[in-house]
């Protein structure tokens, strides 16, 4: 999430975004959520460890999806053939709840797992944004424009993509049996009732 617009790709990630707009499309039809290269006060680069994320229900007020190239530390073990470069799907919501949250981090043989919230008193978070590669789930949006230039959103205060980027927004978005592949989160604030973090075989 950087205070400046996405940087300059050159022409082979161009290509490789065209690719991915196939995802962005697949997702309008149905299959989203949340992350965010745009313009919160936090900037970092990601470590390439992907994480899981799942909710049976995730409900939230002020949408917007676009694509974005992250950045991995110079020289991070991760980084494999990607040049320390990904294309990631961009999700955010301005006021975002989730039930019965679960996190999980594979370390190779055990998972740093976290879960927190319930149905009744679920997760919320305030300018929630995400950094995914897959997200799953049944969606349902209303009022959604898709194919809007990314750098005209304006559903989640100061989140913008980059100018000619394929964006798409809503006022309101719920999805079901959510399950994203995330490689970064942001939020303003985070708010996660009976928390719960500890080391398991299990993931989420």
């Amino acid at each position: 999430m950087s205070t400046a617009t996405v940087t300059p790709i050159g022409r082979t990630r161009w290509r490789r975004f065209g690719a991915m707009m196939g995802i962005v499309i697949a997702v309008a039809a149905g299959l989203i959520l949340l992350t965010g290269k745009g313009v919160l006060a936090v900037s970092f680069s990601i470590s390439g460890m992907p994480f899981t994320v799942t909710s049976p229900r995730l409900h939230g007020y002020g949408f917007e999806q676009f694509a974005t190239l992250d950045e991995m530390a110079p020289d991070s073990p991760n980084s494999g053939d990607t040049g320390g470069q990904m294309i990631l799907i961009v999700s955010a919501i301005n006021d975002a709840e989730l039930s019965r949250l679960c996190q999980s981090i594979n370390l190779g043989g055990t998972n740093l797992r976290i879960t927190a919230g319930s149905d009744k008193v679920p997760v919320t978070a305030e300018r929630l944004v995400v950094d995914s590669d897959l997200i799953t789930g049944d969606a349902e949006f209303n009022s959604i424009d898709i194919g809007q230039d990314s750098s005209t959103l304006d559903q989640v205060p100061g989140i913008k993509g980059g100018l000619g980027v394929f964006g798409q927004q809503a006022d309101e978005v719920t999805i079901n049996n959510l399950r994203q592949n995330n490689y970064a989160t942001t939020a303003a604030t985070f708010r996660l009732p009976n928390l719960r973090m500890g080391f398991d075989d299990r993931g989420c």
